[in-house]
Order: C-alpha cells, then structure tokens, then sequence
C-alpha cells in the first residue's frame, strides 16, 4: 500500500493498522442450574479454554509491523469457576420475641477461582528498521527451572532469574534479534475468593419492604496477587508488588475483586 499526492508540507508520522493479526478462542463450558426450591437456590459455571492470538490489544506495542508471533492471550485464563447459592433460612418453630428476631433470613455465598493469566518478559526495546518499538523477550536458559518456591516472596513463588538472560547487543547497543523465549510463557497467580451476604426482609405491606443486608467480601481473607514483575533487568524481577485489586486498574481496589476482605451494610427499600 503506497501514499499518493502526499502534501510536502506534511510534518508528523502516519501510522497504519492493519487486520493481519489472528485471534482464536476454544473452549468447554458446563453450567450447573438449581431453580429455587425449598429455599435453596444455585448456579455454577466451569470454563477449560484457551485464548491464543498475535496481539491482544488493537494498540499494542508488544508487535511490530512485521513480526507477529502466536501464543496464548494475554487474557488466557485456561480454568475458570463460579458459583452463587442463595438459601432461605426456615422459620423456626417458636414463638414470641424469638420468632420476630428469626424469621425471613436469608444467606447468599458467591466463591470464584481463576487459574493465573499470562506475563510476557521482556529484557528492553528494540527499534526497528521501520520505526516501530518492539519489546524484546529474554533467551531462555535451558535445563534451569522457570520458577521459584520462595516463603519470603508474595505468594509464596516467584521467576526464577537465572533461567533468563538478556539477548545480545550488537555495537549500536540495539539487539541483534528476539530472544528465544516464547511469547506469554510465564504465568502469574490464581485469583480465589469467596463473598457472603446475611439479610433480613422486614414485608411492611403485600408490596412494601425494607431489607437489611450484611455483606463480607473475601470472607476468608484469602490473599490473591497481581502478576510480577516482567522486566528481568528490574531488582523486583519475578515477585508481585501489589495486591491483585491493586494490579488490574480501573476502579478504587476496595470495588475490585481480589481485595482484602472488607464488610459492606446496606438498607433497602423495596415496592
């Protein structure tokens, strides 16, 4: 493709997009669905998949123009669970004080795993002879293990940097080429967590109530960390430095799934 009747007076740089890069989605789901009855109601899903392609952002950097190469996402998640279950407490057979306090609870669980997402390495940039950055993976040492069992670490496990070396320079100090380890081969840590809620549903008419709710999010405190640290020229490499609310953007962490526990009380009207 060519630029015809460029302006000479033109200053600036004309960047391209094209739809070279592929992408691929395979994947087995089952679903497990418990209607409500004698107060039980339920829902889990279960999803074994692979998400592989060249570049999984439409403005990425980690691609140039010329080299795409394929591999798993980086949004590949080959194990993922959900479940939610909802039960309402029978009333008891009392009376007085004692059924008025009792009565119409009602206890909702939600547990969710996610097997670890991929982390790309990279050991620098490369600038390419047309213009484009491309970050350029470490080589690969072999017969050395890839990770870590470390007690002092986050999470327990961290990259283990004598498996990776940077590629070589040549005397411009530019790379002489892509190192050999593939593309998304590392993996970070599992996402875990439960929430649970206790209500209460006060019915002031046929159609009016109110319902107070107690809320706790990662009831169990479970830990879950962000990806590591990619660079293997960084001091970090390897270990995660955030939490995994912290890791993902977006919205304040105490929002986020994987944050520490944390309670919620809500009042609600209802008609």
């Amino acid at each position: 493709m060519g630029l015809r009747n460029f302006n000479p007076n033109f200053v600036g740089t004309v960047t391209v997009f094209s739809n070279g890069a592929t992408s691929d989605y395979h994947a087995l789901q089952v679903q497990y669905d418990r209607r409500l009855s004698r107060g039980l109601q339920a829902l889990a899903s279960y999803t074994w998949s692979h998400a592989i392609d060249e570049v999984s952002s439409a403005l990425s950097t980690n691609a140039s123009t010329t080299i795409l190469e394929r591999g798993s996402a980086n949004f590949d998640v080959r194990h993922a669970f959900s479940g939610a279950v909802t039960y309402n407490i029978p009333r008891l057979r009392v009376s007085g004080a004692v059924d008025v306090i009792l009565r119409n609870w009602s206890v909702d669980g939600i547990v969710r795993y996610q097997s670890p997402t991929p982390v790309d390495l990279t050991a620098g940039n490369l600038i390419q002879a047309d213009g484009t950055l491309l970050f350029v993976r470490p080589d690969l040492v072999a017969g050395i293990p890839l990770y870590i069992d470390d007690p002092q670490a986050p999470g327990s496990r961290r990259f283990n940097p004598a498996a990776f070396h940077v590629p070589p320079r040549g005397a411009n100090g530019q790379f002489l080429r892509q190192g050999t380890l593939g593309r998304n081969v590392m993996r970070g840590f599992a996402l875990t967590q439960m929430d649970l809620a206790l209500r209460r549903q006060f019915n002031l008419t046929e159609r009016l109530y109110i319902q107070v709710r107690a809320e706790a999010f990662n009831v169990f405190n479970h830990p879950n960390f962000g990806d590591p640290i990619n660079s293997i020229t960084s001091g970090l490499f390897g270990r995660s430095t955030q939490m995994f609310g912290r890791s993902i953007g977006g919205l304040s962490p105490i929002y986020q799934v994987g944050r520490p526990r944390s309670f919620q009380f809500a009042l609600r009207l209802g008609f």
